[in-house]
């Protein structure tokens, strides 16, 4: 969806064609959700978040302010409701990995598992601040600059955020026995 498209849908939204908003959900949905999976690890959840976000996104659609990116207030709702979710429960490492190879032995299938098995399992170990940087980085492929403005820091702190991610990451990987080839 183009940004003037984009802006048109949102107007028609806010004045409350709900197929405007229709539109809106098929667009995010699986962005957001993934978000909400990467951040809690766990596939139901990931669904109730994503709804519960996208309820406050129509509740709270009259406040948007086209100035900014619809796609960075939207992602910004989801993180809110995923961080908020993360405090209130003890995160835990249940897994709804699909890492499909196509033409893969069972066995290359199983060892990819198990190493996404590790990475979602080290990266529910991190603090949902050095998570939340890494996800948006390395599982949205996200520009420093968005992140910044998702997060409401400066680029430079999403920087040395994300250098100190990476390195509790590798540590959990290298003590789970996970090494970079």
């Amino acid at each position: 969806m183009s940004d003037d498209s984009e802006l048109a849908v949102i107007r028609r939204a806010q004045s409350g064609d709900a197929r405007a908003f229709e539109a809106l959900v098929d667009e995010y949905q699986g962005v957001l959700y993934n978000l909400a999976l990467r951040m809690t690890g766990n596939a139901e959840d990931a669904r109730d978040l994503t709804q519960t976000a996208f309820l406050k996104v129509w509740r709270n659609l009259a406040s948007y302010d086209p100035s900014h990116r619809f796609y960075s207030w939207i992602y910004r709702i989801t993180l809110n409701e995923s961080l908020n979710f993360v405090q209130r429960r003890r995160p835990h490492a249940e897994l709804d990995e699909r890492l499909p190879a196509s033409g893969a032995e069972p066995d290359e299938n199983a060892h990819a598992s198990e190493v996404g098995a590790h990475i979602q399992g080290a990266l529910m170990e991190l603090t949902a601040e050095y998570r939340e940087v890494i996800v948006l980085r390395h599982f949205h492929q996200l520009a420093y600059q968005e992140i910044a403005e998702i997060l409401s820091i400066p680029e430079k702190t999403v920087k040395s955020r994300l250098y100190s991610a990476r390195q509790l990451l590798g540590e959990r990987l290298r003590q789970r026995g996970i090494t970079s080839a």
